[in-house]
């Protein structure tokens, strides 16, 4: 056992359990509440910009972007009204800190500097008052370049310099030239000048005036594009000051005009169900794992909970925001991070058992085989859901952006629990002469039930692929049709709705007000304390006689209720991030259909997105048939689908590739059946222990996990279908109209993939995948 693998297990596991610790979670919005601020947009009399809707969801996209950059995840923003904004926002140290950054208008200008005076002149010179502290004024020229030039800002330590904290800005293309010119200007004045000098000013506020240095050529001035802002910033105002850049500036002022705390969004029984339902899914997970595998199992289990607590310590250090739906797809993580070690004990497993028709092999000998022989499956499979996350979080922005984060995360987790963990304490354990003399114990001796069912069958499933391509077919056009017809039923967070705040004669507990709200007709309302013991609730659309009903049904509990709030709410998830959501999946899908053409071919790559594209549709076309809610929920499981299909495939086609380099004469349509059935008992496995998660999450998890655990139950047993019934024999029909092309050869003939004349071709130059 080499020493640097277990220096590092215990390294990694020794920082996380020390975060763990030290560090506490930050909890969303549904799980403990926050703070609510609630702004309203004036007009610009600068700009001569009217405060309405428009402007108001301009601002809100802004404020939204601005509250990201300040490191506040999962925040909740929504128009109410036509000039109001309502901002919550989890797990905020200092609530009036936070209202004060948001809310200001954040509008930055470059001006050339033409003097200076002493002091403030009446004749309608715009001047400013220098920041150096000399107490005079700066005379700026116009405006040579605003705040929408900047394309990036960021705190940065200046130790070089010994300027301290500062914010480093990086133009844009078109702003580049119009900086140079600037700076070219100022560089002709005289050493010494005012003249000399540019001015960065947020809201009428002069944050910098640097002067040209003496290298900087006249006529010619700073080329680099970026420059940076000193002011003697602390971090935490240098950090400020760049995320308000960085968000851009406000179209319009906006007014705090309230500020409260909020309760969490669900309850304490929610979530005690939630952590009971985990907790016995983890547990059956674990407990099938050690049938299955024995020994080994025993150790992967182990190697499953160090996997937590490295994910959640790595959380914890970002200083991710964890909701339920977070937690839920935390837990399901560990459920898939099985995965891996099922990979790596199924290789162990045929290298021991063939080792009895070949030269007798060793139990360390064949698991550290399996563990070399699983290594392209796991970084491919990995790589694409990597590829994915990381797109999602440079690309998206909000609950997206924060998917991609805990998603690269559980990846790159699950990579050191498998190829680091569990290999270091395999090793450990076959080493011991108990283990060596008691071989059965291993769970690697002996075929299991899958696969000895597998070889008695011996199917020939790609023999019937356009059979399995034409269910495929129908079933995407079952779903497609469901979304048309039946349409797909968002949830107040994409379509908006209605927002009433009541106050009752007595106090009433939060889960009892969900309970009233709940048998008026409106399970799926938002209900939540807000400010002094009142009652907010959101919902969808809302009736005057239904908010009557919602009314007399909290009188059951709480006496008299009064209407303290009444406002009509815009969608918290705005058409940017739908936007930008889509725009980030469609690169991840095409860097994703890059990486495989890469690293198998085309045809395969093509073969994997369209079975990821035919488990979309079938999961949201399930979801509009049963009329079933879309909400950001929703879009969670929908991406964790989309990651999970892709690796299940991928799986399969590095079997497909190392089969055709080891026989490239062997047809694809017979390589493609052995590697079906090589891999299914690892597919089984994989999505059994998925399973016994998510079913612990939809019987006892409570509503608010239901449609979590309905989709990905559903995501999870069309993924596994769709690699056997849609990947693999797509692959081997576009191989046979698009054959691999031998080095220095013609095209091959056309016969179909797996035909005689292929075969014959097969003998003298290899056709397998390009790797």
């Amino acid at each position: 056992m080499p020493l640097w693998r277990a220096l590092i297990a215990l390294a990694v596991i020794s920082a996380s359990l020390a975060i763990a610790l030290t560090q506490s979670a930050r909890l969303g919005l549904d799980l403990r509440g926050g703070t609510q601020i609630v702004l309203e947009t004036k007009d610009a009399s600068d700009t001569d910009t009217k405060a309405d809707a428009e402007s108001t969801d301009r601002a809100l996209e802004v404020l939204r972007r601005r509250v990201d950059a300040l490191g506040v995840a999962e925040p909740t923003l929504s128009r109410s009204g036509e000039r109001r904004i309502i901002v919550e926002l989890p797990g905020v140290q200092d609530p009036r800190e936070a209202a004060e950054v948001i809310g200001r208008t954040a509008r930055l200008t470059v001006h050339p500097v033409t003097g200076t005076v002493a002091a403030d002149p009446e004749d309608g010179t715009r001047v400013l008052r220098a920041p150096d502290g000399e107490g005079g004024f700066l005379k700026l020229g116009d405006a040579a370049l605003g705040g929408d030039g900047v394309r990036d800002a960021a705190a940065v330590l200046d130790q070089q310099g010994m300027a301290g904290w500062t914010v480093a800005l990086e133009f844009r293309k078109d702003a580049t030239a119009a900086w140079a010119d600037l700076t070219g200007e100022a560089a002709c004045a005289p050493q010494g000048a005012p003249e000399r000098r540019v001015a960065i000013v947020l809201d009428d506020r002069i944050v910098s005036a640097p002067g040209m240095n003496p290298d900087v050529a006249c006529g010619t001035g700073i080329t680099g594009g970026d420059t940076r802002i000193t002011g003697g910033f602390s971090q935490e105002e240098a950090q400020d000051l760049a995320a308000l850049v960085k968000g851009g500036a406000l179209p319009v002022p906006v007014d705090v005009v309230e500020q409260r705390t909020v309760g969490a969004t669900l309850g304490a029984d929610a979530i005690e169900a939630s952590t009971r339902a985990a907790l016995i899914g983890l547990a059956l997970t674990a407990l099938f794992i050690v049938v299955v595998y024995r020994l080994l199992g025993a150790l992967a289990t182990i190697a499953l909970a160090l996997y937590g607590l490295i994910s959640y310590a790595a959380l914890v250090a970002l200083g991710a925001t964890l909701t339920l739906p977070g937690l839920a797809g935390f837990v399901l993580a560990i459920g898939m991070a099985v995965d891996a070690n099922v990979l790596v004990f199924e290789r162990a497993r045929e290298e021991y058992l063939g080792s009895r028709t070949k030269a007798p092999t060793t139990l360390d000998t064949s698991v550290a085989r399996g563990f070399g022989k699983a290594w392209s499956a796991v970084v491919d499979s990995n790589v694409t859901t990597l590829l994915a996350a990381g797109l999602l979080f440079f690309f998206a922005t909000g609950p997206v952006k924060g998917f991609g984060v805990t998603l690269s995360i559980g990846v790159l987790a699950s990579m050191v629990s498998a190829l680091v963990v569990t290999r270091v304490l395999a090793e450990f354990a076959l080493r011991r002469a108990a283990v060596r003399g008691r071989p059965g114990l291993t769970g690697i001796t002996t075929t299991g039930r899958v696969r000895a069912w597998l070889a008695r069958r011996d199917p020939r499933l790609v023999r019937h692929r356009r059979r399995w391509l034409g269910v495929s077919s129908l079933l995407v056009v079952v779903a497609v049709a469901g979304i048309l017809v039946r349409g797909l039923d968002f949830g107040v967070e994409f379509t908006g709705g209605r927002m009433v705040e009541y106050s009752t004669a007595r106090t009433v507990d939060v889960d009892t007000a969900r309970s009233a709200v709940a048998d008026a007709g409106f399970p799926r309302a938002v209900v939540q304390e807000s400010g002094d013991g009142g009652i907010a609730v959101r919902t969808g659309d809302l009736s005057d006689d239904e908010q009557q009903a919602v009314k007399e049904s909290l009188e059951r509990h709480g006496g008299t209720a009064t209407v303290e709030r009444d406002e009509m709410i815009g969608p918290s998830l705005g058409d940017e991030l739908r936007t930008k959501a889509l725009i980030a999946l469609g690169i991840a899908v095409l860097a994703q259909l890059l990486y495989l053409s890469v690293r198998f071919r085309w045809t395969f790559a093509a073969a994997a997105v369209s079975a990821m594209v035919h488990d979309v549709l079938v999961v949201v076309g399930l979801f509009a048939w049963l009329g079933k809610p879309v909400d950001s929920v929703f879009l969670a499981a929908l991406l964790t689908v989309i990651g999970y299909s892709v690796n299940d495939t991928v799986v399969v086609f590095d079997r497909v590739r190392e089969a055709r380099r080891r026989d490239p004469r062997t047809s694809l349509e017979r390589t493609a059946d052995k590697a079906v059935v090589q891999t299914l008992p690892r597919t089984v496995n994989t999505g059994a222990g998925a399973l016994f998660v998510l079913a612990a999450l939809a019987v006892l998890g409570g509503d608010s996990l239901a449609d979590f655990s309905l989709a990905l139950i559903a995501g999870v047993l069309i993924g596994m279908a769709s690699t056997v019934f849609t990947a693999v024999p797509m692959a081997v029909a576009l191989e046979g109209r698009a054959p691999a092309r031998p080095a220095g050869r013609g095209p091959l003939p056309r016969d179909g993939a797996g035909g005689p004349l292929e075969a014959r071709r097969a003998r003298r130059a290899d056709t397998g995948a390009v790797v």
